[in-house]
């Protein structure tokens, strides 16, 4: 009977050996399923992160070359301008009768003008109307003068047109205002 009772506790002996094994080779499957899976989540980390960073870059390049390219149409849309201002230049050349010549050349000149102005207004640069009451953020009051037809401090006479560039003012009008 003691020889059954030692090969029991022999016996039971192998058993927790043999579950103490068992429990760590279970364990260190589950450690490298888990450093697997880190691996893997650290690799999806730094590829993610290496396409933010592209993505980044490339964002960044996009700006400054849409900075460095914004006047782009505003350009494009003067050349026709400049064209007719070299016809003019060109027209002032010819041979004919100095009245007619200088004519031709005004006219020239005039729809010139009309052709920046276009230009410039489709772009959202507006003159200032000299029609407008004197408003000291649009107005530059460069002189006073008496006048019996005007109003005290109404515009009397426009020595420069002002521009805006859509709400803002690009140069002030310098105007003659009444006293």
């Amino acid at each position: 009977m003691s020889n059954e009772v030692n090969e029991d506790v022999i016996s039971d002996e192998q058993t927790s050996q043999n579950t103490g094994e068992e429990v760590i080779a279970e364990s260190m499957n589950e450690l490298e399923t888990i450093q697997a899976e880190l691996a893997s989540f650290k690799d999806k980390y730094a590829r993610v992160h290496a396409d933010f960073d592209n993505i980044k870059k490339r964002l960044e390049r996009e700006k400054y070359q849409a900075l460095e390219y914004a006047n782009e149409k505003f350009a494009k849309d003067l050349i026709p301008v400049v064209d007719s201002l070299g016809m003019a230049i060109g027209a002032a050349e010819i041979e004919a009768e100095p009245a007619v010549l200088l004519e031709k050349l005004k006219e020239g000149v005039e729809l010139t003008m009309k052709q920046l102005l276009g230009v410039l207004e489709k772009h959202g640069v507006t003159p200032v109307d000299e029609s407008e009451p004197f408003d000291p953020n649009i107005h530059n009051a460069v002189q006073r003068v008496d006048s019996p037809d005007h109003e005290s401090g109404a515009i009397v006479n426009t020595f420069q047109k002002g521009f805006r560039y859509k709400e803002r003012t690009l140069r002030d009008a310098m105007v003659v205002i009444a006293n």
